[in-house]
């Protein structure tokens, strides 16, 4: 049964709040002590966001982006991945974080839904490269922010969804405050003041669905910057609220509004330092929304095994959990034939026909050539959805497709347990081969495997050499 947030008055005043339990587990943390298994977990997952960042540079939001952040600089010393720039620290934070969630390439848990890495690895490698860390703290500092924002993730239990914020926004504020305070070596109670001040700056508002704007892009990086002031202010003394998450004005109240029922406050701290929630976190095989990845796969599975041919389709049902309709299915005018590329990656109608047209979901089925291919528009309009009774959304991202066919015949494929998730992650060797194709679309191979080696041997290594490494490709 899902615990009920008590009115604030009714909690025990002898009972610490769950931002101090979180602090006091933060302030100690040891690098030495973390099981091998965590670091390999971030080595790899922080050589994903970094590929994905730099693929994303030579898209034009990147370009806009970097004249809009650099129109208001005044010098820098904060590297910007891939794009042989400076920026103040902040500033610098904001673009790779718009570089790391720019392409919706980036790694994602379910139970928020939240993208934990796309802010956590940007405000850890400003940072620390500010600070001259090394990179065991660099790396330290990025678990942490993945792990808290997590858990946040899973304690909204997808509240926040619904009730029209992006979670990942905000759930990266209170991730990055902590890495950020780990990086400033804040105490327990500095801590706490730095997790109180990041949730009033944690908003994120989802209206980009309705029209494909780039809102979405921006939120991870304003997290970073803003855990960042955050974390400053408190090494100060600056005093922030104690009971952020579960006060009376709190983040659940405030965020959850209607659906504050449904929030499961106790998973922000259950197990916290024995039982690391971050490892749920899995990586994309598609540069498009993660709810249609087992659709995806389902249809080219179908593809293969029937040698199905789009012109021989008479429907195209895709198999989905209902809470996501509203980001891929609703708006069915706006996502039939889309007219960008960001809305393409969260249109079930155009990703599910691209795929059976090209046989394939990937940067080039994002193109304008492909936006605009009659034969993909025309097999869009064939493709309709449907809830899935058997779903084990959210723990997984399940789907799948009916494909019936003109001449009357039907074939079904589901995929419970989405690729990239649960037993299912990607391996180390699918991470790098991930990585190197990200990586090549802005570099030559040989600096593609420099940077690859220097991301995976980063506890031998500073903040300093990755982003120099990282800003001249």
């Amino acid at each position: 049964m899902k615990p009920e947030l008590a009115p604030q008055e009714t909690f025990s005043t002898d009972a610490p709040s769950f931002s101090r339990t979180i602090a006091g587990f933060v302030a100690g943390i040891d690098h030495a002590a973390l099981p091998q298994r965590l670091r390999d977990f971030a080595r790899f997952h922080m050589l994903d966001v970094i590929g994905t960042a730099l693929a994303a540079t030579k898209f034009e939001f990147a370009q806009c982006a970097l004249r809009g952040l650099s129109a208001m600089a005044d010098g820098g010393c904060g590297t910007v991945i891939g794009m042989n720039a400076k920026l103040p620290l902040k500033d610098a934070v904001i673009m790779n974080g718009i570089l790391a969630h720019g392409l919706d390439y980036d790694d994602t848990h379910p139970g928020g839904p939240v993208h934990p890495s796309s802010s956590a690895f940007p405000c850890a490698l400003g940072l620390a490269e500010f600070l001259d860390r090394d990179g065991r703290q660099m790396l330290t500092a990025y678990l942490l922010s993945v792990e808290i924002a997590t858990r946040f993730g899973i304690a909204t239990n997808r509240a926040l969804l619904k009730m029209g914020y992006h979670t990942t926004g905000v759930a990266g504020h209170m991730g990055c405050a902590l890495g950020a305070g780990h990086l400033l070596r804040l105490n327990a109670d500095q801590l706490v003041y730095a997790q109180g001040l990041a949730g009033s700056t944690a908003s994120a508002l989802a209206e980009h669905r309705a029209d494909g704007a780039w809102n979405k892009r921006f939120h991870p990086g304003w997290a970073g910057a803003g855990a960042i002031t955050a974390a400053s202010l408190a090494s100060s003394g600056f005093i922030g609220t104690q009971k952020i998450y579960e006060g009376h004005d709190g983040l659940f109240r405030s965020h959850a509004g209607e659906h504050l029922a449904s929030v499961m406050p106790d998973e922000l701290t259950n197990g916290l330092g024995e039982v690391w929630r971050a490892e749920e976190v899995g990586i994309k095989p598609f540069p498009v929304c993660h709810f249609l990845h087992a659709c995806i796969d389902s249809v080219l599975i179908l593809k293969q095994k029937y040698e199905l041919r789009p012109d021989d389709i008479a429907q195209v049902r895709a198999l989905l959990h209902p809470d996501t309709f509203h980001s891929v299915c609703d708006f069915a005018e706006l996502r039939r034939a889309p007219a960008s590329d960001y809305i393409a990656k969260f249109s079930v109608y155009y990703t599910l026909a691209a795929a059976l047209v090209r046989g394939r979901c990937g940067f080039a089925e994002l193109e304008d050539s492909a936006l605009k291919d009659p034969h993909i528009l025309a097999l869009a309009e064939r493709v309709v959805y449907d809830g899935d009774p058997d779903s084990m959304f959210p723990k997984y991202f399940s789907g799948g497709a009916v494909i019936t066919l003109k001449d009357g015949r039907t074939f079904t494929h589901v995929e419970k347990v989405n690729r990239g998730a649960g037993d299912r992650a990607l391996s180390g060797d699918d991470i790098e081969a991930k990585f190197i194709e990200n990586a090549e679309l802005v570099t030559s191979p040989a600096r593609a495997r420099q940077i690859r080696d220097l991301a995976l041997d980063i506890e031998r290594h500073s903040a300093r050499e990755l982003a120099a490494a990282l800003a001249r490709v």
